[in-house]
């Protein structure tokens, strides 16, 4: 019997366009002998079945069914494709585990904990994970620039602490540019994290569970057209991803091996997309992404098929690996 499968998409964040983009990419991808997939479109006024011919049907938060021409239709399982809030900073995990409906991406925990890059960071410190130097500053906090630049140096990233696809990060080089990217950050988030520049090669390595195993996928290189790795480079054509990587059998080993140990260490499930950059021969973790963009142009699928994994296995997998836990 062929399993209703939720595929929700959108969220509260700036990132919701190419959410949709991802969702529509699972919608297209997935066995329809197997599944039967319905369109979800999650948003602050919101949250809404779209059929074929878009037309909207509203979700029932008591039990997130959906009333169809006089039937109600119930899930086996949600497929999460949002990215950002409330998708990737753990609010559907909980949710979804309040109403015991298995879904395709990390716990409610690990989900927020990532979300958090300052938490995150912190976390992984103690068990030997490389980061950059970095300041934080909370809105409303005074703002020490002299003690930023001691601490971080120039040029620095100025980033949101939550948020994704580069929005509310700027790369600083002089001291009087520095509020203006705060203030832009502050845009997008109420926590801020200023990090130290590290000039070496940047990675993206996948690490998902397939068939009951946790596997690193190809590694990936980014190589920007423009100052580092933005929107535009991540999604406008201004970046070349390369998969396989141009590194060393020694620098992908190194990369894999602490991957897979944040991986571990963390209890994740489903899929992950972790970014490094080498320095001083050493991987140094930038952040955690644990629902990554599933667009045809998206590193992670890219990724699983360098390894031999189809678009319809790598999500089909991630569906009955959530059905079995």
């Amino acid at each position: 019997m062929k399993k209703n499968i939720a595929i929700i998409m959108g969220g509260y964040s700036s990132e919701y366009q190419i959410s949709l983009k991802s969702g529509n990419v699972v919608y297209k991808a997935l066995d329809q002998d197997q599944y039967t997939a319905y369109r979800i479109h999650i948003f602050k006024d919101k949250w809404v079945y779209v059929n074929d011919l878009d037309e909207e049907f509203p979700i029932d938060k008591n039990d997130f069914s959906v009333h169809i021409d006089g039937s109600k239709i119930t899930f086996d399982c949600v497929f999460n494709a949002i990215h950002g809030a409330p998708g990737e900073d753990g609010y559907m995990q909980a949710y979804f585990e309040l109403l015991n409906l298995p879904q395709t991406s990390c716990d409610m925990y690990q989900a927020a904990l990532t979300f958090n890059k300052r938490d995150l960071l912190a976390t992984l410190k103690p068990y030997g994970i490389k980061t950059a130097e970095s300041y934080y500053l909370n809105f409303g906090d005074p703002i020490d620039e002299t003690a930023i630049i001691a601490k971080v140096g120039l040029p620095c990233f100025v980033k949101a602490n939550k948020a994704g696809s580069s929005f509310g990060i700027s790369k600083v080089y002089k001291k009087e540019d520095l509020q203006a990217a705060i203030d832009n950050s502050f845009k997008e988030d109420n926590e801020i994290i200023i990090e130290q520049f590290l000039d070496g090669v940047e990675v993206s390595v996948g690490v998902i569970s397939y068939q009951g195993e946790t596997r690193v996928l190809p590694i990936t290189e980014i190589v920007s057209e423009n100052d580092f790795f933005d929107y535009e480079a991540k999604y406008l054509g201004k970046s070349q991803e390369i998969t396989p990587a141009r590194i060393s059998e020694y620098y992908a080993q190194k990369v894999s091996v602490e991957a897979k140990r944040i991986y571990e260490t963390l209890k994740m499930k489903g899929f992950s997309r972790s970014e490094f950059i080498f320095k001083n021969d050493e991987p140094y973790l930038l952040e955690v992404n644990t629902v990554p963009g599933l667009t045809n142009e998206s590193i992670l699928p890219k990724q699983a098929t360098q390894a031999g994994i189809s678009m319809k296995d790598l999500f089909a997998n991630a569906i009955e690996e959530a059905m079995t836990k």
